[in-house]
This record gives C-alpha cells, structure tokens and sequence, in this order.
C-alpha cells in the first residue's frame, strides 16, 4: 500500500512563506501525475497545483505567481512552496498522487493558517 506523508503545515503571518512537502513509499517516478489539493472549513476540496510525470506544471489562479510545486524524485518527495500567503490560503492541504490504472491516492493533509 503505497502512502503519502505530508508535512510543513503551521501558523503564518499574511505575507509569509512556508514550504509543504509530500513523502511517497514509493518512487514518484511511477505516478502519472502529483498535485496539491487544498480544503477550508465548510468549503470543498479545491485543487491547488499539479505536476506531471516530465515535470510540468500548472496552477490554480488563485495561486499562480505565488505558490510552486516541485518534485525531487530522488527522495520520492513533492513540494509546495507558497510565499506571500494571505488570509484565504487557510486550509487543510492534502497531496494527491495519480497511479496508472489505478485509483488517486491521498495523504493525511496538513495544516495551514494564516493569521496575524
């Protein structure tokens, strides 16, 4: 059963940085795709950012310019670094993993707050 660990989460002030990480069991290099979710209180979950297998990447706009996602596949670990958090990045933040032919795994998510 391959697992997800994510960790990184904690308080931040507005305007701040912290950098999310995501530890797989398993080589990431066998997954189609990475990506970050992210869910607030009352809301759904929302996607935050992806990458692909060969390295792209894209982003939700309401992070772009803000936040990256990396992979260092020689750890098995995905990142996200978010910088200039605001208010509304609150949220517990999950990672995601795609496996071909099989269904989306999860992590446990990881606590963010942003507040002053």
């Amino acid at each position: 059963q391959v697992q997800l660990v994510e960790s990184g989460g904690g308080l931040v002030q507005p305007g701040g940085s912290l950098r999310l990480s995501c530890a797989a069991s398993r080589s990431i290099l066998s997954f189609n795709a990475m990506a970050w979710y992210r869910q607030a209180p009352g809301d759904q979950r929302e996607w935050v950012a992806r990458i692909l297998s060969g390295g792209s990447a894209n982003y939700a706009d309401s992070v772009t310019g803000r936040f990256t996602i990396s992979r260092d596949n020689a750890k098995n670990t995905v990142y996200l670094q978010m910088n200039n958090l605001k208010y509304e990045d609150t949220a517990v933040y999950y990672c995601s993993a795609d496996p071909p032919s099989a269904s989306r795994l999860w992590g446990q998510g990881t606590q963010v707050t942003v507040s002053s």
